[in-house]
């Protein structure tokens, strides 16, 4: 191609404050391309000049790298543990700080909502919900889910949704309040700090061993005394002794 892989990350950088640099290139690089062809852009050059001038082609890029994929309760067994065998143990300050990292559309942060109000009613809990993509957030504000995504949701749980006109269902007014969300750039932004409970599952996966590292580690700094990072069934964390995590379990990690 007449414009490389490597001058496009760097105009991209400049466009959208993602670095594509903290993503496995191969894999990337091969969406990308996917990408490109299915839009019929002969090369980087052409398909930039596009995303420079047309705001929704820009935002339909970040959206795809971004890979929005989340559901309500996705591997239930896991979001039973956290229920059962986590929060009880957090819970018992009465008043906790949660972070739903890279939050996509919102599935992961509403089940947060709707465990803490139903399992936990008498603890006050402030639950920030983050991702790069504003688009997503605008979903995931506007709280609207296909039946797909809800398949997992208990059975207890689905009256706080609504059967909407669209065919879509609606998180109720309760549960969304619960929720602040906010744009955030885990390669630049400032990371909360004294997080409780900490959330980010099946995003890490698409990053350089390096840049996981990185955000493992400010990951630790974010947590308070005693709090809990919650990783997908797609990730694990290898040197977490290193880091000065302890896990508790598959896919879970404290910080003493």
């Amino acid at each position: 191609m007449d414009y490389t892989y490597e001058q496009f990350k760097r105009e991209i950088r400049t466009l959208t404050d993602i670095d594509l640099d903290s993503y496995k290139e191969r894999q990337m690089k091969r969406r990308i391309e996917s990408l490109l062809s299915s839009k019929g852009m002969k090369d980087y050059f052409a398909y930039l000049r596009v995303l420079k001038t047309d705001k929704a082609a820009l935002e339909e890029f970040i959206e795809y790298i971004t890979i929005n994929v989340s559901e309500f309760f996705r591997n239930p067994e896991q979001w039973a543990y956290l229920e059962k065998e986590v929060l009880p143990v957090l819970c018992k300050k009465k008043d906790i700080k949660i972070w739903s990292a890279a939050c996509s559309t919102g599935d992961e942060p509403y089940t947060i909502a709707l465990i803490m109000k139903n399992k936990f009613p008498d603890v006050r809990f402030f639950l920030l919900a983050t991702d790069i993509d504003e688009k997503a957030i605008m979903m995931a504000k506007t709280g609207e889910y296909s039946k797909k995504s809800i398949a997992n949701v208990p059975k207890e749980y689905m009256s706080y949704f609504t059967l909407q006109e669209n065919g879509k269902y609606a998180v109720s007014k309760e549960i969304k309040k619960c929720v602040s969300f906010k744009k955030h750039n885990l390669f630049k932004d400032v990371y909360p700090k004294n997080v409780d409970l900490l959330v980010c599952r099946n995003v890490l996966i698409y990053f350089t061993e390096e840049k996981k590292d990185e955000i493992f580690r400010e990951y630790y700094r974010s947590l308070s005394r005693g709090g809990i990072l919650f990783l997908g069934n797609t990730e694990q964390m290898i040197d977490y002794r290193e880091i000065g995590y302890y896990r508790p379990a598959p896919f879970f990690y404290g910080k003493e």
